[in-house]
């Protein structure tokens, strides 16, 4: 699948992986569409892809992930400007670590939960539509190893609070959804996959936090790359990687009565239907 003439969206491409790759579908010949929350940032980034890409077809939109109706803007802005989508790249996230305290997003929900997966999944609703109607298309989650069990008696983490927890997760529910969307979306020539980019790889969040990197993000968005455009994963639905490998999430991914429990939660919380 080349990117040639197709339309991509990265969430979270004003630095960082979703910048790098981004930049990359823009070389590939693609139409790029940019997700940024600051605009200033945004316009930057805008600038410095069409100029480092040659490519004049790369446009910009705002929207902050910790509100819903942000992302219901965002989607309706997509799907009135591009009537075909061929991949979306769920990439922008939050990791709060170094003792933070519990944050709430603007709809008060837990803030990893809320920007690094319940946003995605409102999104990829939003637009599977249009998803559908430019098939074949991919639809790509940038999760981690870093996952760690949801307990659905407390998945807003309000009785007891870590960030570790808090993201993990989140990037959890992340490696779950793409399995059930799989099924769901068996014959319509849309996959979902999932993946772990690389292991604290040298980006603003990891640095920013006075982490040690341990990868480079370039190796991470050649993973993410691959899966978004490649012919070589073409058809594969339903799985997670661990950057070009497959990949083991942890134990709940596969407890299907688990995964029923996230989408009914996801479902109520976004304010959608369950089919």
């Amino acid at each position: 699948m080349s990117l040639q003439g197709k339309t991509v969206l990265v969430t979270g491409a004003t630095d960082g992986l979703g910048r790098l790759v981004a930049e990359m579908a823009a070389k590939d010949g693609a139409t790029v569409l940019l997700h940024g929350r600051d605009r200033a940032k945004g316009e930057r980034a805008l600038s410095e892809i069409r100029a480092a890409s040659g490519n004049d077809r790369v446009e910009l939109y705002i929207a902050d992930l910790a509100s819903l109706d942000d992302v219901r803007r965002l989607a309706r802005e997509v799907t009135a400007t591009h009537d075909r989508l061929h991949v979306l790249l769920n990439n922008a996230g939050v990791g709060l670590f170094a003792n933070q305290p519990r944050q709430e997003s603007k709809d008060g929900l837990e803030l990893h939960f809320q920007v690094n997966y319940l946003a995605p999944f409102l999104l990829t609703r939003l637009l599977l539509p249009t998803l559908r109607a430019s098939a074949p298309a991919r639809i790509v989650n940038v999760s981690s190893l870093g996952q760690a069990p949801i307990d659905f008696a407390d998945a807003q983490l309000v009785k007891s609070y870590s960030g570790y927890q808090g993201y993990c997760q989140s990037k959890l529910a992340q490696v779950m959804l793409p399995i059930d969307l799989a099924e769901r979306l068996k014959g319509t020539g849309v996959t979902v996959t999932s993946l772990h980019p690389g292991t604290f790889m040298n980006t603003n969040m990891v640095v920013g936090q006075g982490m040690t990197p341990r990868s480079k993000v370039e190796d991470g968005a050649a993973a993410t790359f691959r899966l978004i455009a490649s012919p070589e994963v073409e058809g594969e639905t339903g799985t997670f990687r661990n950057q070009f490998e497959p990949g083991q999430p942890d134990a709940q991914a596969a407890d299907a009565g688990a995964r029923r429990k996230l989408w009914t939660l996801s479902c109520e919380l976004s304010g959608l239907a369950a089919d």
